[in-house]
């Protein structure tokens, strides 16, 4: 049976006297991809120019192999010098291998091997190879061709009489190194890096942005002392791994990384609290103030709050965060992966959203919720003020535009108002109410005042006459129609370039004719949902999934359960409410999804009922494409390319049926690849051009009108963007090509979105 991966391996033993079963394993090697001039497997030849890399090369999913760089073009060229001290008694060959393999001794040719091995095999030198041979330095070269897709090769100069046991490989602590860059990522500098305003539901008029370079270090994670020296700046907010953060690294699961920022200043007065707000940090991390722990927390993608009053000193202060990210272990980590590869994307380490400083009196709003009626016209709002304030007063004045329309005043506390012939939020008229808070004592002395917005709507469903349930906004049936939107940039990674950036993403699949977005098992930073809530764009929001999962039986009857610990399973539920907590008051947000294809689905029903009672107010898809259990509203199929849908009139008739991921169709765009020389891919193969990748759309899109009749309620297209070896967005992954006019995608959907 042909593997499904090959990889291309090779290491040599650098031995202390002869070869033994204790012998140290150098993986350090030159390599390029692309031909070399002629003698290059010569010792005089020069190989500056080519590539450092760890051993092994190649793909991952090879039988028997191990892998410390990824390799999928067609040939590899290697070269790697090593000592031995004293010539093996039984020099060989320890190989695992894929076609057409040529190794070379000091220049010479000393094996030749056709076709493939799932495993290593010890092959003896032969006369020649032991002539090439040679007590201190050799050159080991190596060519590797391979023919079917996937690779591997890994030869290693052995004593046969002591064949050894391969160690892991060391990752290359360097993730690959893209040129692709967004316009907006271009433009990025310390000064201007996520200037805006973080909160845009909450914003009080004075705070401190606190982006831009920090000191970092990096040490072994059993470290807790504060490092003595620092080993760069980092670009905060962009992440350890991106290009815009100007480091480009990997975070090991066994090290943690540590920011510096100096000369915070702020300026707190009697009883007024300094707040430090971290919009994300991936993923656990300790915040210190002139090295005393002042905060803990755990969870990469949801914002939080600390008062650092009382470790302040007069003057300026140095704030320390310290990071650990142990990305495949049980945490919830989303498309994030040790060593990238297919739909799995590079690892994000540390501070990747905004962090910013505010000073607010003892007293202030800590939050508020925000509930609508439609039909009566009432605003609840509930405020979570902290402290006690005494007889204190909380006053609520309500903006369409210039104009007050309602306005309130009294004791702190939950309050109804009613707005007259109220507008309604929808993607055709995503009107928006503003609204003041303000927060007074017994003296009617000022504590407090936060500005904010909300819009009036109303989520349902409603049976169609032939027994389907359709979803509805305001009353009316409304069919769902929007793209997988991962939010990866190629130089932010989780982190858009700018808020610029991100606002044009949303903006073209609104031209699109979109209606809504399947933010796909990230959580953005808010800034975006309120772009959304201003556009008119309905979101389905995803919660961050992790591993540890069931088998995937999807839609079929019979589903099991993931076991998770019990502390891993509250982390879930604690990380799934923040997010619930920090986005509810959205509009634009109409479906949680709390679980993803299986990924770490566990407790289904449990989870499912949690999420119903915890907010009423919206749609539930307990498993977009994952395993069904009857909970929530929606059942969800996943099917590529072309969309399908598994038909059970009985099983599913009280559930909102949906395609929640279809199409995937792959166009590559030269000069827009995230690298080139890997097999870039997507769903069903790749169109030869444009003209068939558009008919390819096209097709979905009729498959989905008749499954629309059928009983289908809404779509989501895979996907926005190219991400990484995805190329099967609708634009390139920098943004720089949209590959089907938007207008013309408008007319396409059209037959879906009208009624």
């Amino acid at each position: 049976m042909r593997r499904s991966h090959f990889i291309l391996y090779v290491a040599i033993f650098l031995t202390h006297g002869s070869l033994n079963a204790d012998q140290t394993i150098f993986d350090s090697w030159r390599m390029t991809l692309k031909k070399p001039s002629k003698g290059w497997e010569q010792p005089q030849f020069d190989d500056t120019a080519w590539k450092k890399a760890s051993g092994g090369f190649g793909t991952r999913s090879t039988p028997g192999s191990r892998v410390g760089t990824e390799w999928r073009t067609s040939d590899i060229w290697l070269r790697k010098k090593f000592e031995l001290k004293k010539v093996p008694p039984q020099p060989a060959f320890l190989i695992h291998h894929d076609e057409d393999v040529e190794v070379y001794l000091n220049g010479k040719k000393v094996l030749s091997l056709k076709e493939w091995t799932t495993k290593y095999t010890v092959i003896p030198f032969s006369d020649e190879a032991k002539k090439q041979l040679q007590q201190g330095s050799n050159l080991l070269s190596v060519h590797c061709h391979q023919r079917f897709g996937g690779q591997f090769i890994d030869v290693h100069v052995i004593d046969a009489t002591k064949v050894p046991k391969l160690p892991r490989p060391k990752r290359d602590p360097k993730p690959f190194q893209s040129e692709l860059i967004t316009k907006w990522g271009a433009q990025v500098t310390a000064e201007n890096a996520w200037t805006e305003y973080p909160r845009p539901q909450l914003v009080r008029e004075s705070w401190e942005n606190l982006n831009g370079k920090w000191n970092y270090a990096i040490t072994k994670s059993s470290q807790r002392k504060f490092p003595s020296k620092w080993q760069g700046q980092i670009l905060v907010p962009y992440c350890l791994e991106s290009k815009l953060g100007g480091v480009q690294r990997y975070l090991e699961p066994d090290e943690a990384l540590w920011y510096r920022k100096q000369n915070i200043a702020p300026l707190v007065f009697g009883n007024q609290r300094a707040l430090l707000n971290f919009e994300a940090v991936e993923y656990k991390c300790e915040i210190y103030i002139n090295r005393k722990l002042v905060g803990k927390h755990i969870g990469g993608s949801t914002p939080f709050t600390i008062d650092i009053t009382s470790a302040l000193t007069r003057g300026t202060n140095e704030l320390i965060v310290r990071v650990e990210d142990d990305t495949e272990a049980y945490q919830l980590r989303g498309k994030q992966v040790l060593y990238p590869r297919g739909i799995w994307y590079t690892q994000v380490s540390g501070i990747w959203q905004t962090v910013w400083l505010e000073v607010v009196s003892s007293n202030y709003i800590r939050d508020f919720k925000v509930e609508t009626k439609i039909r009566s016209g009432e605003v609840t709002i509930r405020p979570q003020v902290e402290g006690e304030v005494n007889k204190g007063t909380l006053k609520i004045r309500i903006r369409d535009g210039a104009d007050i329309v309602a306005e309130l005043e009294g004791p702190i506390g939950k309050h109804t108002i009613t707005l007259k012939d109220p507008k309604l939020w929808s993607p055709q008229s995503p009107h928006l109410y503003d609204l003041e808070l303000i927060l007074s004592d017994s003296t009617g002395s000022k504590l407090d005042q936060v500005r904010s917005y909300f819009g009036m709507r109303e989520i349902g469903k409603i049976r169609d006459q032939d027994g389907h349930f359709r979803f509805t906004l305001n009353g009316k049936e409304i069919y769902h129609l929007g793209p997988l939107d991962q939010g990866w940039w190629p130089d932010g990674l989780l982190t858009p370039p700018s808020d610029e950036g991100m606002l044009y993403d949303i903006q073209v699949l609104k031209d699109a004719g979109f209606n809504m977005i399947r933010k796909h098992i990230k959580v953005e930073p808010r800034r975006y949902y309120a772009h959304c809530d201003r556009l008119g764009m309905m979101v389905w929001q995803d919660q961050v999934s992790a591993g540890n999962n069931p088998p995937w039986t999807r839609l079929k009857s019979n589903p099991k359960d993931a076991i998770w610990p019990e502390e891993q399973h509250q982390q879930f539920l604690s990380e799934l409410d923040r997010m619930v907590s920090a986005l509810e008051n959205h509009p634009s947000i109409v479906v949680w999804v709390p679980f993803n294809e299986a990924w770490g689905q566990h407790k289904t029903m449990e989870i499912g009922k949690w999420m119903v009672k915890r907010d009423p107010t919206r749609q539930v898809n307990i498993a977009s494409g994952g395993n069904f259990w009857p909970i929530g509203d929606i059942v969800d199929h996943h099917n590529y390319p072309h969309p399908n849908f598994p038909f059970q009139p009985e099983r599913f008739k009280n559930f909102i049926k949906v395609i929640g991921e279809f199409g995937g169709h792959g166009y590559p765009v030269k000069g827009h690849l995230w690298d080139s020389s890997r097999r870039n891919w997507g769903y069903g193969g790749l169109p030869k051009n444009l003209a068939e990748f558009k008919e390819r759309y096209l097709k979905s899109m009729e498959l989905m009108v008749g499954f629309k009749k059928k009983g289908i309620a809404g779509g989501v297209y895979t996907q926005t963007t190219d991400v990484e070896g995805e190329i099967n967005g609708l634009m390139t992954y920098d943004r720089k090509v949209i590959k089907i006019n938007p207008a013309e995608l408008k007319k396409i959907h059209e037959k879906l979105i009208q009624n």
